[in-house]
């Protein structure tokens, strides 16, 4: 038998026991599954190899944790509540503008941090009761804080999955932000429609405009939004005047916008919430950890390229399908994972496409891992958010979203070289 199909077989086997039987995160379970990979062909226990490929990754990692301490400031400033009541206030009486801001709003955690956990557990969180309030039925509003967390993650301007994949083919992360728009808004706004318009009345509209109106007047707009608009600038000024003083990077960027927010709204103990914050980004960031010794022993053993081999001589029209079925089922474990075991491959096999517009659609597709049991991170966290002990009811709702997710990105794929004239800048 091929020694690299071996490898890959008890790596694979090695992972799913340590998931499903033994228990461990996700990321000691990629750990013990590469140094099985490195065993099983002889190449012991390479400890260069895993520490080098422990550090690949450093890069979204600290992108991740300064996001999230910045996401956990603002929201314990009183921000994100008052940018909730805001748009409850404003646009309560306009249905269809109303769910666009919604929208936009769930997704924002997403879009700046990467996570999908994120954009649940605080816009999702935030908002909910006013959904409620509004007439949506408790599970549709899980299922549209669900959908809307999936495309925030993939959204721009901080897509991991797509750094990850980058990472693998020594494709920069540039040009991404107009094919993620495309990717993510047409159908975050229509998700979000087709759940929520059957359950929208003037009734509710009159209700959730006596509930959820109320505006904070304590503290002045402008200081308490003003990290916010910190962030933005500094963004802003990284893409439009790159230089030595703007190119800071996103992890500096998200550190001095955290620090605009000391007396901007609520005090709050910056220790405490910036521990809040990276005990959060944990499990992701250890998942991180795990994908990088994991990739650099596929690499050392001769796995990817096998992988690689193999799926580039798939027909196009199996291509397609493998590519709609394989990557969320493998997402179900993780998202980041399956972007760089299998969107890696993926990419290569579909090389004479525009490669920004397929990576933009393989992620897509790979982020629907976070509805898929057994973790299904999304989904189980938007459930709780709604107090629904059964995640698979917000799953039943989802299913024909997540078919359509699927299908639009492979579409996206086909017409990749067709959409890059307009999208890629």
């Amino acid at each position: 038998m091929n020694p690299e199909l071996i490898a890959m077989m008890a790596m694979m086997a090695l992972f799913a026991i340590a998931v499903f039987v033994g228990k461990f995160p996700i990321g000691i379970s990629l750990m013990f599954a590469s140094i099985a990979g490195a065993l099983f062909t002889g190449y012991g226990i390479p400890l260069r190899h895993l520490v080098e490929g422990s550090i690949s990754y450093l890069d979204p990692i600290l992108i991740i944790v300064t996001a999230m301490i910045f996401m956990e400031i603002i929201k314990e400033t009183g921000a994100l509540g008052e940018a909730s009541r805001l748009i409850v206030h404003y646009l309560h009486p306009y249905p269809f503008m109303f769910f666009v801001a919604v929208t936009l709003f769930i997704m924002l955690p997403g879009m700046i941090t990467g996570l999908s956990t994120a954009s649940v557990l605080t816009t999702g969180a935030v908002v909910a009761p006013a959904l409620i309030a509004y007439g949506i039925p408790r599970l549709k509003t899980g299922s549209i804080i669900a959908m809307a967390a999936l495309f925030g993650m993939i959204a721009p301007p901080i897509n991991v999955p797509a750094m990850i994949i980058g990472g693998g083919v020594d494709m920069p992360y540039i040009g991404f932000e107009l094919p993620l728009l495309f990717a993510t808004l047409p159908l975050a706004f229509f998700t979000t429609f087709s759940i929520a318009k059957p359950h929208t009345s003037k009734g509710k509209r009159k209700d959730i405009g006596a509930k959820f109106t109320k505006l904070s007047t304590e503290i002045p707009r402008f200081r308490l939004f003003f990290p916010v608009l910190v962030l933005v600038i500094l963004m802003a000024l990284s893409r439009i005047i790159p230089n030595d003083f703007t190119s800071m990077g996103l992890p500096l960027i998200f550190v001095i916008s955290s620090l605009f927010a000391f007396r901007s709204g609520r005090s709050f103990n910056y220790w405490k919430v910036a521990q809040s914050a990276v005990n959060k980004a944990m499990p992701v960031m250890g998942i991180l950890v795990g994908i990088g010794m994991f990739i650099q022993i596929m690499s050392l053993t001769g796995v990817r390229g096998f992988l690689i081999v193999n799926i580039v001589q798939i027909p196009s029209y199996w291509l397609y399908l493998a590519i709609a079925v394989s990557l969320p089922l493998f997402g179900a474990i993780s998202s980041y994972g399956a972007s760089y075991v299998l969107g890696v491959p993926f990419l290569l096999a579909l090389l004479g496409r525009n490669e920004i517009m397929v990576a933009s659609a393989i992620t897509l597709i790979a982020s629907l891992g976070d509805m898929m049991p057994p973790t299904a991170l999304a989904g189980i966290f938007a459930a709780q958010v709604v107090d629904e002990p059964n995640y698979f009811k917000i799953l039943r709702i989802c299913v024909p979203y997540i078919i359509i997710t699927a299908i639009y990105g492979v579409m996206m794929i086909i017409g990749a070289n067709w959409l890059a004239k307009y999208l890629i800048v």
